[in-house]
């Protein structure tokens, strides 16, 4: 009925990543880990990428500010450099409209300062209904923080029947309340349905209204392909420790569309984002960096920086395209590992392969929370979200159509050990 999982595993041309991985084990065996969309695994290169910048700072002190152990790796006071081609890679950019930096709901928070300036009538942010709280908080509270009801200021799209919001939907409602629109602003993922909304498409409606669009692509980046320069996307951010194996809480990092790149550009400034050729003049008066850079804050973590190479680089060498690819065929093989099941589960993300990543949501009737923790004591590491979510992730830098096909004999044996009809 389906083809073998170890025939298709033979034939992936990305299987090598997985060795660059290091896989959680349970009693010895490698655990079937399908929760890359909520913290990706380790490269084995993080370690090595970390230890060498504790050498730095154990032999040179502060001046690996300025000096290096190696020729071939430049000193800390130009690290962010090192981050941004690789990035701009992955977010289809040019290297200047990135940067890493903070944390993304400080990121949030920086670039509403930016591109939210509400005037007179226009003061209104568009957004989805039920976005990952990040998100919902800090557009709440950044509202209110600038004088304004966010319950008048604030308009949430609501998902269809099926759950999932549609473009067509988004485009209208930017149409509909153009006049008192500031700001869109949304995720490019949603978190919970795993539905990838059509970025360029909201983008370019937003342009034709003469409104300044932003994405949250915490679930996006090196998970879909993306365009952002070419799409005329005005700003995103995002974390790194989901699709991009940054660690726990690792740096997140901007996009800021070179249009903007300007001192007139309003923001929140910080020593770190001085123009660095007089940044240790310290002089009064804000002189921003050129760039994404510009909108820096404080001294960067270093260490975390460290890893957040290490891991976007192997992202970047093995390519969104291919990545894209592989990942198209996983979901795909999941899907289809689902099928006997659909009595039982319902699969909320979108079918079609533009319409989604690497997750799918299932909505699991009566006790879902006992399939999930059955999956999990067979060692099928996927991620629950209340009130009846099981999300399975097969990310491609690192899973296998082995991994993926564990799930449907994992399911195999709860439902036929345990039928609904029974408890």
């Amino acid at each position: 009925m389906y083809m073998n999982s170890q025939t298709l595993d033979l034939q992936d041309p990305l299987k090598r990543f997985r060795e660059r991985f290091h896989i959680p084990q349970r009693d010895g065996k490698d655990l079937t880990y399908l929760c890359g969309n909520s913290l990706g695994l380790q490269p084995k290169t993080a370690r090595e990428a970390l230890n060498h910048e504790l050498d730095t700072w154990q032999q040179l002190g502060v001046e690996g500010w300025f000096e290096s152990l190696h020729e071939t790796t430049p000193s800390w006071l130009s690290y962010h450099e090192r981050c941004q081609q690789p990035l701009a890679d992955i977010v289809g950019a040019r290297p200047a409209e990135v940067c890493p930096m903070n944390a993304l709901t400080v990121n949030l928070h920086l670039l509403l300062e930016s591109f939210y300036q509400p005037k007179f009538y226009k003061t209104k942010i568009l957004t989805i209904a039920g976005d990952f709280p990040s998100d919902q908080y800090a557009l709440e509270t950044h509202i209110r923080s600038r004088g304004l009801d966010p319950d008048q200021n604030l308009i949430e799209i609501q998902p269809g029947s099926d759950g999932l919001i549609a473009t067509a939907a988004i485009q209208q409602a930017i149409a509909q309340h153009a006049d008192q629109l500031a700001l869109v602003l949304m995720s490019g993922l949603n978190y919970y349905t795993g539905q990838v909304y059509d970025m360029q498409a909201i983008a370019q409606t937003a342009w034709e209204h003469g409104i300044y669009v932003g994405f949250d692509l915490a679930h996006a980046i090196g998970n879909v392909p993306l365009n952002l320069h070419e799409w005329n996307v005005d700003f995103a951010t995002w974390c790194s420790y989901k699709y991009l194996n940054g660690g726990p809480g690792a740096v997140s990092g901007v996009f800021v569309h070179e249009r903007h790149h300007t001192p007139k550009t309003p923001r929140l400034a910080g020593w770190w984002g001085y123009d660095e050729d007089r940044r240790f003049k310290m002089t009064k008066g804000f002189v921003p960096m050129a760039g994404a850079a510009g909108w820096q804050l404080s001294t960067p973590n270093i260490l975390a920086l460290s890893v957040h190479k290490a891991a976007i680089d192997i992202t970047a060498e093995a390519s969104m395209a291919a990545l894209r690819q592989k990942s198209e065929q996983l979901t795909a093989y999941l899907a289809q590992v689902l099928e006997p099941f659909a009595d039982h589960i319902r699969v909320l993300t979108p079918s079609h392969p533009t319409q989604r990543g690497c997750q799918l949501s299932l909505l699991v009737k009566n006790d879902g929370k006992a399939l999930f923790n059955f999956l999990t004591d067979a060692g099928i590491i996927g991620d629950w979200r209340e009130p009846d979510c099981i999300r399975l992730a097969p990310t491609p830098l690192y899973n296998t159509f082995r991994d993926v096909w564990q799930v449907g004999e994992g399911l195999d044996r709860f439902f036929s050990r345990r039928p609904f009809a029974a408890r």
